[in-house]
């Protein structure tokens, strides 16, 4: 069982006093508002869910390519989701599973890798600007502050109790460079946000687990976030509208369309 991201055993509920019971009862509460109050609990449910406000979140079955997507990361290392827009492949695709790997919460039906501790990960955008107004928006929230500190308000897909320490990235306003997230272990993964206009620079040198890049990159930052994911046999995964027509990056995948959905 866990509560608030720590794992209890059977030898610890049997240890608990009543007083502790009742302890535990009101953390599982809290627990349960928490996640009913997160989108990434909300995420591809059994059946077609009715919000409070009158929208709709559709049943999982009716998302086949975000499934076959997610169960490809299984088998192959690299993916490429090359969409229309508007079909979901930030939020839905990319964001989605970011979290699963940051967090460890992978829900029962996930077909696709499972990291079993806590990640190194990257996210990245095509400028300085797409990805804090993009990629850090959907997976952090937007700009707040606590007191003086500058933070984010942890309505993005990540569930916002579990992120902490965020630092921010020198010259780019409220652009975050990196950010602590709990994972179910009881550990932290690390997620920092890069962008290609940075360049290929900006991509070397520390291994990573998991590397999600929205919109098509350069093919030397391709290349380079293949390598930082080679000795951890980490995943890479791309999202994205195909507008620079048949690029380096997008003959990767045509060449080997048995990995590109």
């Amino acid at each position: 069982m866990f509560v608030d991201g720590v794992e209890l055993t059977d030898k610890d509920l049997a240890g608990l006093s009543q007083e502790g019971l009742a302890d535990l009862a009101k953390a599982m509460a809290a627990w349960r508002v928490k996640e009913s109050q997160s989108q990434f609990f909300r995420m591809f449910p059994a059946e077609d869910t009715k919000q409070s406000d009158g929208s709709m979140i559709y049943a999982r079955s009716k998302y086949a390519k975000h499934l076959e997507f997610f169960g490809a990361g299984a088998d192959y290392r690299e993916r490429c989701a090359m969409c229309a827009n508007r079909v979901g492949k930030t939020y839905g695709m990319g964001a989605y599973e970011t979290t699963c790997h940051l967090t460890g919460l992978y829900p029962d039906w996930w077909p696709g890798y499972r990291f079993t501790k806590p990640i190194r990960a990257w996210a990245a955008g095509k400028t300085n600007e797409t990805t804090r107004d993009i990629v850090q928006t959907v997976l952090l929230g937007s700009i707040s502050f606590d007191g003086a500190r500058k933070t984010t308000t942890g309505t993005g897909m990540v569930p916002g109790y579990l992120l902490a320490n965020p630092s921010w990235k020198q010259g780019v306003q409220d652009l975050v460079d990196n950010v602590q997230v709990q994972h179910i272990s009881g550990g932290w993964s690390t997620l920092g946000l890069k962008s290609y206009q940075q360049g290929r620079g900006s991509f070397e040198g520390t291994s990573q687990d998991w590397v999600w890049l929205d919109e098509e990159p350069p093919i030397e930052v391709y290349g380079e976030v293949v390598i930082r994911t080679a000795t951890t046999n980490g995943r890479v995964a791309m999202t994205f509208t195909p507008l620079e027509g048949l690029s380096d990056t997008v003959m990767q995948f045509i060449a080997k369309d048995e990995t590109a959905i």
